[in-house]
């Protein structure tokens, strides 16, 4: 057997419609595309767009505009106070970020209030949650905003 001997199977390659040959064709006149319309004119296949609906007022202008989404919104990277157990005397985002904590030290951190803390320690961090802060002060430490 050689590469010039291999062949499609039967009946898998069919011969194309020939649009527009005679009536007698049966595919003559309209070339199978009805009468007239916006769908049968040449390259209609791409002049509608999918979310065209026909002069009908559009989806996204029939629902009312709400809300926004504040561009300048702070991301914080969270990080909760049972977290902070195994660290002794200072805890910074850099220090955070070496331990794997955070992602990013240049980032902001908050500090939120779940788990228990034993030890006093001297947190630094760009926001701290009500519950975290009366945590680390309840075990003698010292919670201390810095500048965003």
């Amino acid at each position: 057997m050689k590469l010039s001997d291999v062949r499609p199977a039967r009946g898998a390659v069919k011969k194309h419609k020939r649009l527009g040959c005679g009536t007698g064709s049966g595919h003559g006149g309209t070339s199978t595309k009805g009468h007239k319309g916006q769908k049968a004119r040449a390259g209609s296949g791409a002049k509608v767009p999918r979310w065209f609906e026909g002069g009908q007022m559009p989806l996204q202008r029939r629902l009312p505009k709400r809300g926004f989404r504040p561009l300048a919104k702070t991301v914080y990277q969270v990080v909760n106070i049972g977290s902070l157990a195994a660290f002794t005397g200072e805890v910074t985002p850099q220090l955070l970020h070496q331990k794997r904590l955070v992602d990013s030290a240049a980032r902001p951190v908050k500090i939120l209030g779940q788990g228990e803390l034993k030890s006093a320690l001297t947190v630094k961090a760009h926001a701290f949650s009500a519950t975290a802060k009366k945590a680390i002060e309840a075990a003698g430490g010292k919670a201390e905003l810095l500048g965003k």
